[in-house]
């Protein structure tokens, strides 16, 4: 039976730097993905209108999820740079997570160096455990509780993971996807820097020549 991933991620690229292998490896298996932007990483270029580069950089992200194999992106466009924990975002991510109802989840880690993927994972972490009671009159939506939630890494290296993926057959379609992300490229070749990871983690945990490694926040079963 398909599984159904939803993948949080402060701004665009997020997801495919810290999962993209792990995602194109779901669609390969028949599961559907969707992918919610807390923000649209407008601050992500000194060159740019904060709002040309919102716009540029959502459209990056439907490239990067079509080379990736799916189109279900949620973009709800708060400040990036400012993101809040806050009533309006709990509401917006419970709501997502009963509408959803995913069998695996992936975030960020909460010991991440930039401050918004440290507060998407706690809107997240937080929002997963509403979601999930039944008595909730103020969220829309039947309660779910989801399976598996993993985090992944991004800015900061994760220091102890407990899952690993083998993304060996999929890092082309990950660096594919990455490139497809131009304009954060010019300022650093994120491309050049996941792939010298992914066979740092393949080297290390002799799991595959390319490798994603997880923190495990919730498990159940094994994506």
């Amino acid at each position: 039976m398909a599984k159904h991933i939803l993948v949080f991620a402060a701004h665009p690229d997020d997801d495919v730097i810290g999962c993209g292998g792990s995602l194109a490896k779901h669609v390969k298996l028949g599961n559907q993905v969707s992918v919610c932007y807390l923000t649209s990483g407008e601050a992500g270029g000194q060159n740019y209108v904060r709002n040309e580069l919102a716009s540029l950089r959502e459209q990056e992200a439907r490239n990067a999820a079509k080379i990736l194999g799916f189109e279900d992106l949620i973009f709800l466009r708060n400040p990036d740079g400012y993101l809040e924990y806050s009533h309006s975002n709990l509401k917006s991510l419970v709501e997502l997570i009963r509408e959803k109802q995913p069998n695996i989840v992936y975030v960020h880690h909460q010991f991440d160096g930039h401050q918004d993927h440290r507060t998407t994972f706690q809107l997240v972490n937080e929002s997963l455990g509403r979601a999930a009671l039944s008595i909730s009159p103020e969220y829309k939506g039947a309660s779910w509780s989801t399976e598996t939630v993993l985090a992944y890494e991004v800015w900061t290296p994760i220091s102890e993971f407990q899952y690993i993926e083998d993304i060996t057959d999929f890092m082309e379609k990950k660096t594919a996807a990455l490139k497809k992300h131009e304009s954060q490229l010019r300022n650093f070749r994120f491309d050049e820097a996941c792939e010298g990871l992914a066979r740092y983690r393949g080297a290390t945990t002799g799991k595959g020549t390319h490798c994603e490694v997880f923190k495990v926040i919730k498990i159940s079963e094994l994506p």
